[in-house]
């Protein structure tokens, strides 16, 4: 039992699992769930009493039941106690602070990293600031290869996204060439499939393995299917660089998926094995998003962030390429307007860098959301200013399969120029090579190089 009392009134939580749920900021999932707080002063109390509970009752209050749920035990049995040891005499409250310290800089936070529970990190990160999500993410450092290097400092990748309401290869193939164009894709070339079939994924596994192979592009490829049907493409032969899927942070919300941990081990090792990488080996992309247990009413009593952020301790255990927080694809019934999708995305990357994730963010809501492309711009400008590994690069930043709103191709350039960010180091070399970029990877050219025209992907003239 927490117990407090603010403003002439007493509050008592029962457990953990309530304390962090009433002390989440306000969003509409956690209202439509029940677990949110009645208002603002039970929302301060409930801050307040989880600022002095001590970082080591997350490793003996489990916030669902151990015996019952398999991510749970992923996230006990691989905590690393050497790592935690240096923090493990704070409370959360003590955390906060420290991470806002000096002391806790890049190499120190790497090396607690493994020590951190996702309870630990999405419980400090209730009791702070925008401003301080922002800082403490941007002294994180995670990197990762598999033909480029993602991560590094000063470094801003794309995920190509040309997704077709047919799949189309020649409405795809239109849509690489213009992100190609504006230097998108170095993070991935990942196609979402209209139809998750195993020849459907097959045929645009070729398609993109073509692209890549013509133009010697040092980038990735992946088709966004469920795992077993990549798992199905690599059986046959396929051409296949990341193994997708969606994970969330129950194994309730998992089971609804349609996948395990076991599942997600045997693709990872299958992918491991085709050896396709040129400079490393981080071969799996994780999707995640606030709300996606609640969905499948598989949230456990949790509160969606807390449930979000259980699921990179999944992502986690298979050392990614990328792991995407799409914040605000699900809709207004979990997070409401352009307020709520700010927070919640800076929320997911500072908790998933927290514990030594790749985190990218698709900056994006759905029509029928309270928000517009103001809110993206600045939830795009705040994401990158913390240090975000990746964004999305999508035509027109409309998707005409998804139907939803994300980041275009001209939003990248937007956002590398104000902040003097560049690409990887493999993918900037290869877009001044055939210059598309000068040396301040700068548009140096309007019209379709030959390099393009030549080999197939436009008619020549």
């Amino acid at each position: 039992m927490y117990k407090t009392h603010l403003a002439n009134q007493s509050y008592d939580f029962k457990t953990l699992r309530n304390l962090m749920a009433k002390a989440s900021p306000a969003r509409s999932g956690d209202y439509l769930a029940g677990v949110a707080a009645v208002n603002n002063l039970e929302r301060v109390a409930a801050q307040w009493l989880l600022a002095d509970v001590p970082l080591k009752q997350f490793l003996t209050e489990a916030l669902v039941p151990y015996e019952s749920d398999e991510v749970t035990r992923l996230i006990i049995d691989s905590h690393d106690t050497q790592a935690f040891a240096p923090i493990s005499h704070l409370t959360v409250g003590d955390f906060r602070n420290w991470l806002l310290s000096d002391q806790a800089d890049t190499a120190t936070l790497n090396a607690i990293a493994a020590g951190l529970t996702p309870e630990m990190v999405a419980a400090v990160s209730k009791i702070m600031r925008i401003q301080d999500l922002i800082l403490v993410a941007k002294k994180c450092r995670v990197i990762t290869r598999f033909r480029g290097t993602i991560g590094l400092a000063n470094r801003l990748s794309t995920r190509l996204q040309p997704n077709h309401p047919t799949d189309n290869p020649a409405g795809i193939a239109a849509s690489i060439l213009d992100g190609l164009l504006y230097g998108c894709g170095d993070a991935v070339i990942g196609i979402n499939p209209a139809t998750d079939n195993l020849e459907a994924t097959t045929r645009l596994l070729h398609l993109l393995n073509d692209v890549i192979e013509r133009y010697q592009i040092p980038t990735q490829a992946c088709v966004l299917a469920h795992v077993t049907t990549t798992m199905k493409a690599i059986e046959q032969g396929a051409p296949v660089d990341l193994v997708f899927q969606s994970i969330a942070g129950t194994q309730k919300a998992n089971d609804s998926f349609g996948i395990n941990l076991a599942m997600l081990q045997e693709a990872h090792e299958m992918a491991l094995a085709l050896k396709r990488g040129t400079v490393g080996n981080n071969c799996m992309y994780f999707e995640t998003g606030q709300g996606s247990a609640l969905s499948a009413n598989a949230h456990e009593g949790m509160d969606q962030q807390t449930c979000e952020a259980r699921a990179y301790a999944v992502a986690r255990e298979f050392k990614p390429l990328l792991v995407n927080t799409v914040v605000g694809f699900i809709g207004p019934e979990y997070l409401y307007d352009g307020k709520q999708i700010i927070r919640a995305g800076l929320e997911d990357h500072f908790c998933g860098k927290l514990l030594g994730l790749p985190m990218g963010c698709d900056v994006c809501y759905t029509n029928h959301a309270e928000a517009d492309q103001d809110d993206m711009d600045m939830l795009l400008t705040q994401f990158t200013v913390a240090g975000g590994t990746f964004i999305m690069g999508v035509p027109g930043a409309d998707d005409v399969m998804l139907n939803y709103q994300s980041t275009s191709f001209h939003d990248a350039l937007y956002v590398r120029q104000v902040l003097g960010l560049r690409p990887a180091p493999e993918f900037e070399q290869w877009l001044q090579q055939h210059q598309l970029f000068d040396g301040d990877n700068r548009l140096i050219r309007k019209d379709v190089p030959a390099l393009f025209g030549s080999v197939g992907l436009l008619p020549t003239k």
